[in-house]
């Protein structure tokens, strides 16, 4: 929204978000999840007996090899099965290339090893699978979003991109408190049968997908309808989250600051844990809790994103209306 003054000076250019209004079932429950890239992931590279088929070929970590002699890969089975039915012959590796999703094709002869096996001296990855926290299912598309931040490679920092991937239930085993310099942890097990939905989408702003078995999902909460960033206050409010197995629990906190002209992260909001019975179960914000709903005066207004290493009673929170805005988008 642009305003002047006498339809001449220009005061200044304001940013206004507005979402429609929106009601959304706020979840918290401990969750699963697989996501599948699309091809295999180069993670990192090796020599193979003194030799390195890989160079001078383009390939770099990041880069996803998507095709070998115009066979699809899609799992590090493909990619071995193929290497090693060429006996040695050259192939033609088809790559994406990390920093402009570009398509390219490179040839590479694969190197012996002791074994009688035949390699690209290149790590790859096809997959990556995770515990978090649920943030909320809207109920008039079936759609739910989780975590409030993305899926990172752990070797590259970069986001996964993904073909697909699963939601699925999963199980706590055991909490780690966090401390000072030290983040705590959510351990879980992830169960493999029982899918409850699709993941489409891996974003900087959550992870979202369809449900496909509702019932799973373990709601509790009521519908309620989403609070826009600039009614949201600074004070109490409450987030829903669960560190016992089939345990939900509503716990304290304190919104401190609100970036309302922030579009461009996931650190919406600056909160503070002040619930003692949290306090003394995870010292604050441990890593598996991001997702976790934020809740004030009975509305939903966003989800726990970070905790700040040196003090984990505090942490950032993302906007409710950014979350809903990269579900709702391609």
């Amino acid at each position: 929204m642009n305003i002047n003054l006498f339809k001449h000076l220009n005061v200044s250019n304001v940013t206004v978000n507005v979402i429609p209004k929106t009601t959304v079932i706020p979840l918290g429950n401990a969750i699963g999840l697989k996501l599948y890239t699309q091809g295999v992931l180069v993670v990192g590279m090796s020599e193979i007996e003194g030799e390195k088929p890989y160079e001078n070929t383009g390939i770099k970590e990041g880069d996803r090899i998507i095709y070998i002699n115009n066979k699809k890969i899609s799992n590090t089975d493909d990619l071995v099965q193929t290497v090693n039915s060429s006996q040695g012959k050259q192939v033609e590796v088809k790559y994406i290339k990390e920093e402009n999703n570009e398509e390219v094709i490179t040839n590479i002869k694969p190197a012996k090893t002791k074994d009688n096996e035949y390699k690209l001296g290149l790590w790859v990855r096809d997959a990556a699978a995770g515990v978090g926290t649920a943030t909320f299912y809207e109920p008039s598309t079936g759609m739910f979003a989780l975590l409030g931040h993305g899926i990172t490679d752990i070797d590259t920092g970069d986001l996964v991109t993904i073909a697909n991937g699963e939601l699925v239930n999963s199980n706590i085993v055991s909490i780690t408190k966090g401390e000072k310099g030290k983040p705590g942890e959510i351990r879980g097990s992830i169960e493999g049968e029982g899918k409850i939905g699709d993941i489409s989408k891996n974003t900087a702003f959550g992870i979202f997908g369809k449900t496909a078995n509702k019932s799973k999902l373990k709601i509790t909460e009521n519908e309620m309808e989403v609070l826009a960033r600039n009614e949201i206050k600074q004070g109490k409010a409450q987030i829903i989250c669960e560190l016992e197995e089939g345990k939900k629990k509503t716990y304290e906190i304190e919104i401190q600051k609100i970036y309302t002209a922030n579009n461009t992260d996931n650190k919406s909001m600056l909160i503070k844990v002040t619930d003692k019975e949290l306090l003394e179960k995870t010292g604050g914000i441990i890593q598996g809790m991001s997702g976790s709903p934020i809740i004030q005066n009975g509305k939903f207004v966003g989800a726990v994103t970070h905790v700040l290493v040196n003090d984990p009673t505090t942490g950032y929170a993302v906007f409710a209306d950014m979350m809903l805005k990269h579900m709702k988008t391609t």
